[in-house]
């Protein structure tokens, strides 16, 4: 039996690995795919930029000996137009002299240097406490080299990193959901064969121990064959067992027979009246133990494998030849055996049965107690048959009634000289038919009925 806290099932286990490189794999990847997308858009970005700067640089003149920037005012608007940021830019000559443009621009911070003619720089700076992206051009001006400076605040920037790591974030996600579900689908599909398996374990007992058949991944092969040898040692060791419980058994029975009649013929000679008790309490013994042993020699018989259990039977019949039986034989004084008989079709071994039902009678009839009623009814309800046996003796406590059904169990308020094995032979043989044994109460008093219910033929 299987006790303390249950541990994490297999399945969560390989999902739980299957998903940990997930976990750390995913966000490294997403990182990354967020750098390479951030920085191809921001070089789209930069290269408008450098545009504009390459554009200013082709305006840059040297006339009469003076270097001038031909910049109309319709030319700066077109520069200066965007509609998410502000453009400023500013032209210097080789000393740092303002050619043209924004004069603060040359304030950023941190101050560019001067770049050697045909040098592009690009970088982030701050502007009174406004960042923004600036391109420096050096471009080749007389003996020395301008500077061409060209800068945007950062609005749709920062829009556009939001939305490629919005878009990165979503799309992780969805990809994440969907190995999740993938691998929670091959995992289950991949252990499907061990819970088949599982299932077919759980309906095996010692009634079946056919080997495993079904077709199994090869890595479940050797557990399959293991088992396998497990069910045949098993099998042998059953089979043993009942082997020597019905020798056993059979050896018994000849000799307590021939020690009931010496006694019988005994206490039928003349004697000692005083020998009577002594002879009647000898006779109940070797009763009993004859009883015993017959009890046992079912056991063996209920625990044969080999029996045909699928015969076409009425359970009338099997009540019938029980009430046959039953007619000579000697009841307690006052008691009353009755049978109230339907048609009950099922399937089954009827000689098994009829031991069950005797089983069931022989307890009424050894623990309801003296002028006791006892009925036998069989009938079928929908896909259900069912045999009965009520009695309006003392009956079994609710409580008590699991433990009556178990082998050499008896009633806390059983009388008699039973063995406790009819009720666990008799819940044997009705289970190995598919059916199952019900301790109920009585109809409208006190006692006890035990019924029978197998499926319908």
């Amino acid at each position: 039996m299987v006790t303390g806290r249950p541990r994490t099932s297999l399945q969560r286990r390989l999902f739980g690995w299957l998903m940990l490189p997930l976990l750390v794999v995913l966000p490294l990847l997403g990182w990354a795919l967020y750098q390479q997308v951030w920085l191809s858009a921001q070089g789209w970005l930069d290269d408008g930029l450098e545009d504009t700067a390459l554009t200013l640089a082709g305006q840059i003149d040297r006339r009469g000996g003076t270097l001038r920037v031909d910049v109309s005012a319709t030319m700066d608007r077109v520069l200066r137009f965007d509609r998410q940021d502000d453009v400023f830019y500013v032209v210097l000559g080789p000393a740092g002299e303002v050619l043209q443009g924004d004069a603060g621009l040359v304030d950023v911070q941190p101050r560019p240097r001067p770049l050697p003619a045909g040098s592009t720089v690009h970088s982030n700076v701050r502007l009174r406490e406004r960042a923004l992206r600036l391109v420096q051009l050096g471009r080749a001006c007389g003996e020395g080299a301008c500077q061409v400076l060209v800068a945007e605040t950062l609005h749709k920037r920062d829009t556009l990193r939001r939305e490629i790591g919005a878009h990165v974030l979503m799309n992780g996600l969805a990809l994440a959901l969907l190995l999740a579900a993938a691998g929670w689908w091959a995992v289950r599909q991949g252990l499907s064969p061990l819970t088949g398996l599982s299932a077919e374990l759980e309906r095996r007992d010692l009634h079946r121990l056919t080997p495993l058949t079904a077709k199994l991944p090869r890595e479940l092969v050797p557990l399959q064959a293991a088992f396998n040898r497990l069910f045949e040692r098993l099998s042998l060791a059953a089979g043993t067992q009942r082997e020597f419980l019905a020798d056993a058994a059979h050896q018994l029975r000849t000799p307590l027979t021939s020690l009931q009649t010496e006694i019988e013929l005994a206490m039928l000679e003349p004697h000692d009246a005083r020998m009577d008790p002594l002879l009647e309490r000898l006779r109940q013994r070797v009763v009993r133990s004859a009883r015993l042993a017959q009890q046992l020699l079912s056991l063996a018989r209920t625990e044969d494998r080999s029996v045909d259990l699928g015969q076409p039977l009425d359970l009338r019949d099997v009540a019938t030849e029980s009430g046959q039986d039953w007619a000579h034989r000697a009841l307690p004084a006052g008691m009353d055996l009755g049978f109230e008989l339907a048609p009950a079709l099922a399937r089954g071994h009827a000689l098994l049965l009829r031991e069950a039902l005797e089983n069931l009678i022989h307890n009424a009839v050894s623990y309801a107690g003296a002028g006791a009623r006892i009925t036998v009814r069989c009938g079928s309800t929908g896909s259900r048959t069912w045999l009965e046996v009520e009695d309006n003796g003392p009956g079994i406590p609710p409580a008590e009634r699991p433990a009556a059904m178990q082998r050499f169990r008896r009633g806390g308020q059983a009388s008699g000289t039973g063995s406790g094995l009819g009720l666990a032979i008799a819940a044997d043989i009705v289970a190995r038919h598919g059916g199952r044994l019900d301790l109920l109460d009585a109809h409208g008093g006190p006692g006890l009925r035990a019924r029978i219910s197998l499926p319908a033929a």
